[in-house]
């Protein structure tokens, strides 16, 4: 496969809403190896198109049909969508048939789930990758954390996040959300079982994204290394913050004593040690305010996600 210069790689972002704008205003502004291609939509009067237009970038209101039919299509490799769950469907099938690898913000998990600190360099070769949910992104790395010292028997996140930053892409996909935040908490963050819970806080003026993380680590033989554990959670913190700046632990880890308690989802009576962890995430602002931290960090993984991607392939020269 043919090498490119750093920058010019290009990438079609589908979906201009308020994460397909914010992920194109990244790739113009952070990425050295990835350049706008195209940016596609269905409502030729979003502001997403417009702003699209005015710095440059070509665009169709015609969707991902009308993708294909940009003369720009050809030398596009990377396809981000942005709208939904039933539509990735079909934009999954057809950037599958012209060899496109497509990132996925949406939650219909197709491809493999992808949270860059925790399991990234494990999919380099699938051609459809899936971001999991802004409450993924934010609390599976805290449970892989978690995990990755200490039995997790169960796990439980609460994303709460403020309505004005839910947009009708957000709001549309709630049921998916919960299904594919909870699977990804045991697929990728190590726990039997998984729940995700998520918030839609109207409070005026509007919050910053928070998540909190309880993990219920079970007691098999021996002691549990709370230090261990908390070093693990600090550290994970960091290799999030290197591509999500505005993404903090708000206190210290709590660890609370349990014994025989018996835990319905699974089936069984449970001793051990709970583990609460409470973060926050601020956005960056490049589109929205830094109060929508919950799409700042699901543009932010899926730009780390292309920029690896494309490193390991060999896409970008020295």
């Amino acid at each position: 496969m043919s090498r490119e210069q750093a920058g010019t790689v290009a990438v079609a972002v589908i979906g201009s809403g308020n994460i397909g704008t914010d992920l194109m205003i990244k790739v113009m502004r952070l990425s050295r190896s990835l350049r706008m291609g195209a940016m596609v939509g269905i409502d030729p009067a979003s502001d997403g198109l417009a702003r699209a237009a005015r710095m440059k970038v070509p665009t169709t209101h015609e969707g991902i049909d009308g993708l294909v039919s940009m003369p720009e299509f050809d030398k596009i490799r990377v396809i981000f969508d942005a709208t939904s769950a039933k539509a990735h469907l079909r934009n999954a099938e057809i950037a599958r048939e012209h060899g496109k690898l497509i990132i996925d913000l949406t939650p219909a998990a197709i491809g493999p789930f992808i949270v860059p600190s925790v399991n990234l360099d494990e999919h380099l070769c699938a051609d459809n990758v899936n971001m999991v949910t802004c409450g993924g992104q934010a609390t599976i790395p805290m449970v892989a954390a978690v995990s990755r010292v200490a039995p997790v028997a169960y796990a439980e996140i609460v994303a709460s996040i403020s309505s004005r930053s839910a947009g009708p892409g957000t709001r549309a996909n709630i049921d998916e959300f919960t299904e594919t935040t909870s699977e990804a908490i045991r697929v990728v963050g190590g726990a039997e079982v998984g729940k995700a819970i998520i918030v839609l806080n109207p409070a005026e003026p509007p919050i910053v994204m928070r998540d909190t993380v309880y993990c219920l680590v079970e007691r098999t033989d021996g002691a549990i290394d709370l230090d261990k554990i908390a070093a693990s959670v600090a550290q994970m913190a960091e290799a999030v913050q290197e591509y999500v700046p505005g993404y903090t632990l708000k206190q210290e880890v709590q660890f609370d004593e349990f014994t025989d308690v018996v835990v319905p989802a699974l089936g069984r009576a449970i001793s051990g040690v709970k583990v609460s962890v409470f973060l926050e995430v601020l956005g960056a602002g490049h589109y929205l305010p830094d109060y929508a931290g919950n799409l700042d960090i699901m543009t932010s993984a899926a730009l780390r996600a292309a920029e690896r991607i494309g490193e390991l392939r060999g896409w970008f020269s020295a």
